[in-house]
């Protein structure tokens, strides 16, 4: 379970410029279930999930990851910590250019020293399952989006975390190519893991993937509740 204790987020504080990205969030975040955050550009989503997968540290308060305080792990611990429970899927890809679609995958499992042969292998695996094994020695930067996105997913499995923050993973594909990589995350609810999107997509909302939606403006948890109840409430 993932727990925000009256986290916030201030950048540049003190400065004519300071602002809040975060302000005062309580939020749960139960464990195999699709969580979604909504709401306008701007409003704070993907700060709010850097925060839970401990990308950036609250200005104020606490995020639990299974009752521990990560927030206050040491940066060495909170790096460790993240390579092994969290996976990411960045709205921009963030694959390297110069590498290959294998190496990119590759990379997150580097400083875990796990055996190369074994790290190689995962990834092959991993490309096969999602259909990019013909691109697996294919510069980054020769992909399309829908690979791109595909190759982003797999190093985001690589260490084989329980927890999966996709960041507007649909926003940069047609309808087509959006289907295909919520098929992909449905599988990995299927596997049991935990995914926290952040999403304004409405094929992200009707493709029945979603199990519980929490609306963020101006940096605040506005309403969150499951798609049940949001179907019930608009009957």
């Amino acid at each position: 379970m993932i727990e925000l204790l009256a986290v916030s987020k201030v950048y540049n504080a003190g400065q004519p410029n300071e602002f809040s990205a975060v302000r005062a969030v309580d939020l749960v975040i139960e464990p195999g279930r699709v969580t979604a955050l909504s709401g306008p550009s701007g409003s704070g989503k993907t700060t709010l999930l850097s925060l839970i997968g401990g990308l950036t540290r609250p200005s104020a308060g606490r995020v639990r990851l299974n009752g521990r305080d990560i927030s206050a792990l040491s940066e060495r611990f909170l790096t460790e910590l993240r390579r092994a429970s969290f996976g990411f899927v960045f709205q921009q890809f963030q694959l390297i250019r110069g590498l290959s679609v294998l190496e990119n995958v590759m990379l997150p499992a580097l400083p875990t020293g796990r055996p190369h042969r074994l790290t190689r292998a995962r990834a092959l695996d991993l490309l096969a399952h999602l259909g990019l094994a013909a691109r697996a020695d294919t510069r980054a930067q020769w992909l399309s989006g829908g690979e791109a996105q595909r190759v982003a997913i797999a190093r985001a499995l690589i260490n084989d975390p329980g927890v999966i923050i996709a960041d507007e993973p649909t926003s940069h594909l047609d309808s087509a190519l959006s289907r295909q990589i919520l098929a992909i995350l449905g599988e990995l609810r299927g596997q049991g893991r935990t995914l926290i999107l952040s999403s304004h997509d409405p094929l992200v909302f009707e493709s029945g993937l979603v199990e519980r939606i929490v609306e963020v403006r101006d940096g605040r948890v506005v309403g969150a509740e499951s798609e049940k109840e949001k179907m019930k409430d608009g009957a």
